[in-house]
């Protein structure tokens, strides 16, 4: 009898221990706020190379993954540069900073001699989301991998498909997010505090876009009936302007693959979701919309679209990644002292509420109420196209009602200034 008892309690003893240790399994993540320098960066951080807007509250998101062609995913600004590319180029390419070169350019993925190049690709942008990242300090000739949570705010260039690709500030070299955010645990310290709008429920990692981008949507920071068109691989010398004050109609999508749905809603100034975990192939078809065509949204709110998953070929719909050989991993810790620690931004799949009363289903918008597209365009034409697709926009005014018709759109792939809302579709 005390045999049995023995081995009930070893075994009871086990399982309070696995449990325990499974509550503990929390991915380390360290907060950056705006304007706070690294202990440890790739370059000085004297604000020569980059600024960061401080007190930038963060806009509240519809779910924790966003891609990279959303319409005011970032921010921008037409008064101030806040990444001097051509400082980072020299810097980077100096013969005495050569190991740090090299360090940087195994985490991009690229051999040194192309980090001149690589860098001209990049688009600067400020960002409107607590975004999770994977960072990287320089330690002992060492670039040294850490899961960062950077504030909004945060000055940082992005690539061709909009992911964050380098902080402005310092030149850290930053990868996407591999990780459950749902499963993480933020220490706030080295001076950087808790800041104003903070919550967990909004941080946001970010996913590649279907296909290279031509432009970026900025809202502006300093103006929120203005966002800004910035041609992919400029520093804001190239920008135009549009009105965001307009809704437009959400478009007939059943029919159209997934991707192409889209890059018709990217192009409206208009949000994907979709109501499964992750995002369905893009071959997939797209059955109906939630909400229904007609429907007047702002500026970067989100449309879920219903598809039929069975429709298209498999794919990955796990943690968004970086293209380029380099990698990183890295391993649960425990939560410290200063922490943040629970569940992250993850949301039920679907357009239901979340228990926070957020609609949930993978939107990849900001929250509404930011401002609204506008068929008023800038002069250059094109906008919110991918490269590659030849598809244009044309300008053509300031429309005199508030709410466009029911648009059948042209097809385009990216986050430029809203297309016209009467725009023929072409073929796919």
């Amino acid at each position: 009898m005390k045999t049995v008892v023995r081995r009930l309690a070893v075994l009871l003893a086990a399982v309070l221990i696995l449990g325990g240790c499974t509550e503990q399994r929390l991915f380390a993540v360290r907060a950056v706020a705006a304007g706070i320098p690294s202990l440890a960066p790739f370059f000085e951080e004297d604000g020569s190379l980059g600024k960061d807007r401080r007190g930038l509250a963060p806009e509240e998101a519809h779910s924790g993954l966003q891609q990279g062609n959303t319409p005011g995913l970032y921010g921008g600004t037409r008064n101030q540069r806040v990444c001097d590319i051509e400082r980072l180029k020299d810097f980077l390419t100096d013969p005495e900073n050569r190991q740090k070169a090299r360090e940087w350019a195994r985490i991009v993925g690229i051999p040194p001699a192309r980090i001149g190049g690589y860098l001209d690709g990049l688009t600067p942008v400020l960002l409107r989301h607590d975004t999770l990242v994977r960072n990287h300090d320089y330690k002992k000739g060492k670039a040294v991998p850490y899961d960062s949570l950077l504030a909004a705010g945060v000055a940082v260039l992005v690539n061709e498909r909009g992911l964050p690709a380098v902080k402005c500030s310092c030149g850290n070299p930053l990868k996407s997010f591999d990780k459950d955010p749902e499963k993480i645990s933020v220490t706030f310290e080295d001076g950087n505090r808790k800041w104003a709008g903070y919550e967990k429920s909004d941080v946001i990692t970010v996913g590649p876009a279907s296909r290279p981008l031509r432009r970026i949507a900025l809202l502006d920071v300093d103006d929120p009936d203005t966002a800004i068109d910035r041609p992919v691989g400029t520093t804001g010398e190239e920008d135009s302007t549009f009105d965001a004050t307009k809704q437009h109609a959400v478009p007939t999508l059943a029919g159209m693959t997934f991707d192409r749905a889209d890059r018709a809603l990217a192009r409206l100034g208009l949000a994907v979701a979709y109501a499964e975990d992750g995002p369905p192939p893009g071959d997939a078809t797209v059955t109906g919309s939630t909400p229904g065509p007609g429907t007047p949204l702002a500026f970067g709110e989100a449309v879920t679209l219903n598809v039929d998953a069975d429709s298209g070929a498999p794919t990955d719909s796990g943690s968004p990644t970086d293209s380029g050989s380099a990698t990183d991993s890295g391993s649960p810790t425990d939560s410290g002292s200063a922490t943040d620690s629970g569940s992250g931004s993850g949301t039920t799949s679907g357009p239901s509420a979340s228990p926070s009363g957020k609609a949930s289903g993978r939107a990849t918008g900001s929250a509404p109420g930011k401002g609204t597209p506008s068929d008023r365009t800038s002069s250059t034409p094109g906008g919110g196209t991918s490269s590659g697709t030849g598809s244009t926009a044309s300008g053509g005014g300031t429309a005199s009602s508030t709410t466009a018709t029911t648009p059948t759109l042209a097809e385009s792939a990216s986050a430029g200034p809203p297309a016209s809302s009467t725009a023929a579709e072409s073929p796919a």
